[in-house]
């Protein structure tokens, strides 16, 4: 009767490990492609599509894995949230890395025109975005609702710095519309690291449910708003 137990939890934390190391994979490609974007260099997200294709590839074996689990193990309560919450993080995950593409998409349209201002608050985002990326998932590992409940509080501060780029980036090309297809380009890439912490804030909102059992996406009256995101 021992055997059991023990052989379901290797297999939720190999599941885990999973997850963790598509995280990883995930920053990493944040990383590389603002780096790009920063430096003008565009050998330093080289390796950004092999990158992609290996969370593609753990994001099938995850969710077949998971799959194989509820088929043969029939979980209930807190593994059954556990998986659930695997299953949906893996989504979060794997979109992170194709937002991420994106991103390094505008960066090489960037590269073909002279530098249009100093970067200052995409890299700040990308900071973030990338910070509640590595947070969400060490509150899933170690069951830290705490540290998901901040995660969350942190995608305030990124949708105020992409407002503020959007503001200043449409003033340059009411001034210049010779800026404009640099100014968009550097527009997608806000918007593209404010669905990065997005999906990181999806990912938090799971940990908290898979920890608490507790539904924090929609907070239906100010009382139930988690401090710091009043509307």
């Amino acid at each position: 009767m021992d055997k059991q137990p023990r052989k379901f939890d290797k297999e939720l934390d190999e599941l885990k490990k999973k997850l963790i190391h598509m995280a990883a994979l995930a920053e990493t490609m944040i990383d590389k492609t603002v780096r790009e974007l920063v430096d003008r260099d565009e050998r330093l997200a080289e390796k950004v599509p092999g990158y992609e294709e290996e969370l593609n590839r753990l994001q099938i074996e995850i969710d077949e894995a998971a799959l194989t689990l509820l088929a043969t193990r029939q979980p209930v309560a807190s593994d059954l949230r556990f998986i659930m919450a695997a299953t949906k993080i893996n989504g979060d995950l794997e979109r992170i890395g194709d937002l991420a593409i994106n991103i390094t998409e505008n960066v090489h349209v960037l590269a073909q025109h002279p530098p249009l201002k100093p970067l200052i608050d995409i890299p700040r985002m990308a900071d973030l975005a990338r910070k509640m990326v590595r947070e969400s998932l060490e509150a899933f590992v170690g069951g830290d609702p705490l540290l998901a409940q901040s995660v969350i509080m942190t995608d305030v501060q990124v949708d105020a710095l992409k407002e503020q780029v959007l503001r200043e980036l449409l003033t340059y090309m009411i001034g210049d519309p010779r800026t404009i297809e640099r100014a968009l380009a550097l527009i997608l890439i806000a918007r593209h690291l404010e669905r990065i912490a997005d999906h990181a804030t999806n990912i938090a909102e799971d940990v908290i449910y898979m920890i608490q059992g507790r539904d924090v996406r929609h907070p239906r009256t100010p009382k139930e708003r988690p401090p710091g995101l009043e509307v």
